[in-house]
Formats: structure tokens, C-alpha cells, sequence
């Protein structure tokens, strides 16, 4: 089965989607943390880290340089045995970090490689995992790949492929759009997608019939007309 991660930094909805949803983990970054208006960024995963007890976390750096980026790994990774850091495939200026994650992977950091988009970067992934005992994420941005005009569903199958033999790493469909994104992570064997709260409800909650849908549309449509006194 997929498991499912609540993608936010809210608090109430990270409570939330643990006792309603039963979520299977949580996953943040410096955009989401900065949304949420979060001023202690360590405070503030700890304050998570409670939350979900046990569940996997995984927290990014916000660093560009190499060896600012290896510091804060290693700070991160020390804060839980549940914490997965977040190290982007490349920095800003494009330069892969395949090196740097490869340094880490060795150390027994558990890693969570971000931002990851085409099928040349999955495959320096493969060649930067040298340790295949540490836990490895990697997160495929599908809902972007997506938002640009090309299919991600045959980038995840060849990612599933080429870590076969990883017993180690999992395969992630990132950056959610819309409900249907499940059922595609599904069919293409992922193994975890990071969701939305909001979507995470609608995947959830119990499905009613195309036909009720359209009867619930046409009401929300007529009801609408009716309240704002349209003349023809």
C-alpha cells in the first residue's frame, strides 16, 4: 500500500490528519515554514516531531553552498531518529549535489533528495547511493513535471525500475495538485505520496456517485443564480 504524508507545517492540521487520517508521515520545507508564518525553524520541528511521535519527518536545509548544506544536514539529523533531511538534487545554480548526498548516505543520514524532475537526475541518484542500509527518499515533482506539459507517470515507473535492486530506497510522487494524483501514484506503484491536508481529506472521505456530483453541481449553480438575483 501507498503511504501517505502530510505535506504542511500547521500544526492543527498535522494533528489533525494523525487522528483522523492516520496519516503515515509528514514532510515540510522552507516555503511551507515561511507560509505558516514559523520563526524557530528547529522549535518548530520539534514541536512536529511530537506530535507524530514515531512517524517519519522530513525537514529541508536552506543552504546553497555545499559545506553549508553538510552542516545543517547534520545538525537536522540529529534532532530525531525519525528525521529524513531534505538535500535538493542541485543548488541554485544548478550544480548537482549528487557528492555531497553521497557523503551523507555513507554517514547513515537518512535522506529525503528533493526537487527532483527528470530522469538523468534519478540516475546520478543511483550512482550517488553507496549505502544501501540508509533510508533514501527520493521525491519526484510530478505535479510540476505535470503543470509543464509532460506526463510524470513513465518518470516514476523508470525510478521504480532503476532502484529495483534498493531495497533501501523509496520512490515519492511530490507536489500534489488534485485528488486524481493518488490514483496515478497508484497505478505506477509509488511508494509514498506527500499530500496537501486538504486533499488528503478528499482522498479519505468516502466517494459519492458521478451522477450525485452532477446533481450537487447543478443545485450549487442554481442556488448561486438564485441568491444573486440575476434578470434576463
Amino acid at each position: 500500500m501507498i503511504k501517505i504524508y502530510c505535506d504542511t507545517s500547521n500544526l492543527k492540521q498535522i494533528r489533525n490528519s494523525v487522528k483522523k487520517f492516520k496519516i503515515d508521515g509528514v514532510t515540510t520545507n522552507p516555503s511551507i515554514m515561511k507560509n505558516e508564518g514559523v520563526k524557530n525553524y528547529k522549535s518548530h520541528c520539534l514541536k512536529i516531531l511530537k506530535i507524530i511521535k514515531s512517524k517519519p519527518l522530513s525537514v529541508e536545509v536552506f543552504a546553497d553552498n555545499q559545506t553549508e548544506i553538510y552542516s545543517q544536514a547534520k545538525k537536522i539529523s540529529e534532532w530525531s531518529n525519525n528525521i529524513y533531511v531534505k538535500i535538493p538534487i542541485i543548488n541554485t545554480k544548478g550544480v548537482k549535489l549528487t557528492r555531497l548526498i553521497s557523503k551523507l548516505n555513507q554517514e547513515n543520514i537518512k535522506l529525503n533528495i528533493t526537487a527532483v524532475f527528470s530522469f538523468s537526475q534519478i540516475k546520478s541518484i543511483k550512482k550517488a547511493i553507496k549505502n544501501k542500509k540508509s533510508p533514501v527518499i527520493v521525491s519526484i515533482f510530478c505535479g510540476r513535471i505535470a503543470d509543464s506539459g509532460i506526463d510524470p507517470e513513465p518518470i516514476i515507473i523508470k525510478a521504480k525500475k532503476i532502484f529495483k535492486s534498493f531495497n533501501n530506497v523509496k520512490i515519492l510522487w511530490a507536489s500534489v495538485r488534485e485528488t486524481f494524483n493518488y490514483n496515478q501514484a497508484l497505478r505506477t506503484g509509488t511508494d509514498i505520496i506527500t499530500v496537501p491536508p486538504q486533499f488528503i481529506k478528499k482522498i479519505k472521505d468516502k466517494k459519492i456517485s458521478l451522477e450525485n456530483y452532477s446533481k450537487i453541481t447543478v443545485k450549487q449553480f442554481f442556488l448561486d443564480g438564485k441568491k444573486s438575483n440575476f434578470k434576463i
